[in-house]
């Protein structure tokens, strides 16, 4: 079980790791119910789902006899009381793993919560763990404190960065790739774009179709950011997150690298999204990132730089790509996130380098957010698989997708069914 915009990942981790695995999603709107579901259950050994289906098809769940039932990002049964948390608990399985990097995000009553997932009872009543947790202060509280630490420790498996004797055995530079869904919003706006694209491209030749493809296919590249790159509504506060699914996921990112007390730059192509990235971070975070873009002069741009190397301000730097992405030296920051692909590798490497270079002390997480069943991922696999050609293929930015046929174009941008948010929501 696992929020919904991990689900490509975990689909990608089990196809990678573990091809010998059938693997069932049950998500979407096409998912399995009632005697259907568990013909599907008795013939696979993973069923991969959400937390919000955990709740709505508690029936369907709590049917099954699980060997095992593993929670990722397990914070999300934090709050007891609510249907999906509860839904969890009442899984049958011997076999209980819960992974969270915080299992603690306000209160101490949420690590109660996933112990009661864990081991039922172990911790004793929501109401006593309250009680004799939560009540007590000064020196008593210190005491009841450290006897709670040894009551969960055996029960813990903790990796730390920081500690010497895993670091050593951490690579430097950790890429990690990001599968986002489109929300249904975004997914009616790209098939417009692509419907019209294969409409018209057709009639074009010459530079008319290289011109109608290029411009074609930043649109859609646009639309997988935010729609309000292309549909010229502005987003409010309440929405900017709800409409784009990779705004959703970025915020995800950055609330775990807060939390951490760390500190990302974002690189993003384009001028619009920087400036949107910038408002609604200065809005969930309470203070406004610095974004350096072509248009900043030098003396901003250097004061910028000086600010956030000497930890001053937002520990979130939102850059273009073409003016950030060489010449700046930010280790002040151990993630970087790739908002948008550029199709050249040596170019988001560059970017990279802002942060893996000389004077780094930590290790580099590098996040590319693609958004599932677009354009974005079919090039990521294209890129992939002619890796060690990849500077020939793609030097010239996007021109050698001009090049293409019209068949070759329409399997490139045709949105896959993956590529919709599961349950069909803004999100």
């Amino acid at each position: 079980i696992c929020p919904t915009s991990l689900l490509g990942n975990w689909q990608r981790e089990f196809s990678r790791f573990a091809p010998g695995l059938k693997l069932y999603v049950h998500h979407g709107s096409d998912r399995y119910h009632g005697e259907r579901f568990l013909q599907e259950y008795r013939t696979c050994d993973v069923v991969l789902t959400t937390y919000q289906l955990a709740g709505r098809d508690a029936k369907e769940l709590r049917s099954a006899e699980w060997t095992t039932v593993v929670l990722d990002e397990a914070q999300y049964i934090k709050n007891y009381g609510t249907k999906q948390a509860q839904s969890v608990m009442k899984l049958s399985a011997p076999h209980r793993i819960a992974m969270t990097g915080t299992p603690v995000e306000n209160r101490l009553s949420e690590l109660w919560s996933i112990f009661q997932f864990l081991n039922p009872g172990y911790l004793g009543t929501h109401a006593s763990f309250r009680a004799r947790y939560s009540g007590a202060g000064g020196e008593q509280q210190a005491a009841e404190l450290q006897k709670l630490r040894k009551l969960v420790a055996p029960f813990l498996l903790r990796r730390l960065k920081s500690d010497p004797d895993i670091r050593k055995d951490l690579p430097e530079k950790i890429e990690l790739k990001s599968y986002c869904s489109l929300t249904v919003e975004q997914a009616r706006l790209y098939q417009s774009v692509t419907t019209e694209l294969l409409n018209q491209i057709g009639a074009q030749s010459g530079i008319a179709r290289k011109g109608l493809v290029l411009s074609s296919l930043t649109r859609l590249k646009q639309i997988c950011d935010h729609p309000e790159l292309v549909a010229g509504s502005r987003a409010t506060e309440s929405t900017a997150f709800g409409r784009s699914g990779k705004m959703e996921r970025l915020g995800e990112l950055l609330d775990m690298i807060m939390d951490n007390g760390e500190a990302a730059l974002i690189f993003t192509q384009y001028v619009r999204m920087g400036e949107l990235l910038q408002e609604r971070l200065t809005e969930r975070y309470g203070v406004r990132p610095f974004f350096l873009h072509g248009g900043v002069p030098k003396a901003e741009r250097d004061q910028m730089v000086r600010a956030f190397q000497e930890g001053e301000g937002s520990p979130i730097f939102v850059l273009s790509l073409k003016a950030g992405g060489v010449g700046l030296n930010l280790t002040r920051a151990n993630h970087v996130v790739h908002y948008d692909r550029w199709w050249n590798p040596a170019v988001e490497n560059q970017a990279t380098d802002r942060v893996f270079r000389i004077g780094q002390q930590k290790n580099v997480e590098v996040h590319k957010l693609i958004c599932q069943g677009t354009l974005e991922e079919r090039i990521d696999e294209l890129i992939e698989r002619k890796k060690t050609l990849s500077e020939q293929v793609v030097g010239s930015g996007e021109q050698w997708l001009t090049e293409m046929s019209d068949e070759e174009l329409r399997n490139l941008i045709v949105l896959q069914e993956n590529g919709l948010s599961p349950e069909g929501t803004f999100g």
